[in-house]
């Protein structure tokens, strides 16, 4: 089997992963990803008891236990790169052994579940809502240098994206991966609408926002509000989705994303205050994954 070299997968002194710090055995199958790393501490928050708080740069880490279940909730920052470290290495923790550096014979699949804030591209989504993405459509091209992307995309939903909105080849490559049927499943509720996400590589420029730059197309926020494919309508901004969907899929785990509505593009609308609503939505999740 083929050994993995130091300079391909960088361990630390303590026999920790690189960026995380985390080690074998710190992580549970059941992982939820923020962004934030101050909303670590909210979800653990709820928690019946600690195993373990780790940190290092943005990388926020807590495992324990929530009703009698393993979690840990791992801040990523923001951005798709930042997934690629993420993802990648908690991955390796589970499916890669540190001593041999080599990829273990037994895979062990990983549920994750982002937790979020997002801004709605619909003006009958209300502020306060929470977004379920059946889809994520990744402007941020992170899923285009890995091999066999084509074998967990969604090329139909891709092909009719670009063509229906004329796409400037000077930009990345879309792609289009779903969530997983069963955390979706888990997952659903009252406040929770269905939708597909747009993942962003920024917060102004690539979601249509303009302070001193001008943008390259200014009615792509319109274009995409008006596209559908089939039964499916672009519901949302958000940052990090599309790449947990996509390295997920190519490396066998499992991912959902749900964001709480905190603004709507369209309507001009955003949330008077969305933290009651996020530690509502922190609620759903745990209960939903441990039930």
């Amino acid at each position: 089997m083929q050994k993995i070299e130091a300079s391909e997968l960088i361990i630390n002194p303590d026999g920790s992963v690189f960026h995380l710090h985390l080690k074998p055995g710190d992580v549970a199958k059941d992982i939820i990803l923020v962004g934030d790393p101050g909303r670590v501490e909210l979800i653990s928050s709820f928690f019946d008891t600690i195993e373990l708080k780790k940190s290092n740069r943005e990388f926020v880490s807590c495992t324990g236990t929530y009703n009698n279940k393993r979690i840990t909730v791992v801040a990523t920052g923001i951005g798709t790169d930042n997934i690629d470290i993420v993802v990648n290495e908690l991955d390796a923790l589970v499916n890669i052994d540190f001593d041999k550096r080599t990829v273990k014979q037994n895979h062990t699949q990983l549920n994750f579940v982002r937790i979020g804030t997002s801004g709605a591209l619909q003006q009958d989504l209300p502020v306060d809502s929470w977004l379920l993405s059946e889809k994520a459509i990744g402007f941020d091209g992170l899923l285009n240098f890995y091999a066999n992307r084509n074998k967990v995309v969604d090329l139909p939903f891709e092909q009719a994206f670009t063509k229906d909105l004329n796409w400037n080849p000077l930009l990345t490559a879309p792609y289009v991966v779903n969530a997983a049927d069963n955390l979706l499943s888990k997952l659903e509720g009252n406040n929770v609408v269905r939708g597909v996400t747009i993942s962003a590589p920024g917060f102004y420029g690539p979601q249509g926002r303009e302070l001193r730059l001008k943008i390259a197309d200014r009615a792509i926020n319109d274009k995409i509000s008006d596209f559908r494919y089939e039964s499916h309508r672009i519901t949302n901004y958000e940052m990090e989705c599309s790449a947990i969907y996509g390295l997920s899929a190519l490396l066998g785990h499992q991912a959902a994303t749900v964001c709480v509505i905190i603004a709507n593009r369209l309507a001009g609308t955003a949330s008077k205050d969305y933290k009651p609503v996020m530690k509502a939505l922190v609620a759903h999740v745990l209960n939903g994954l441990t039930q």
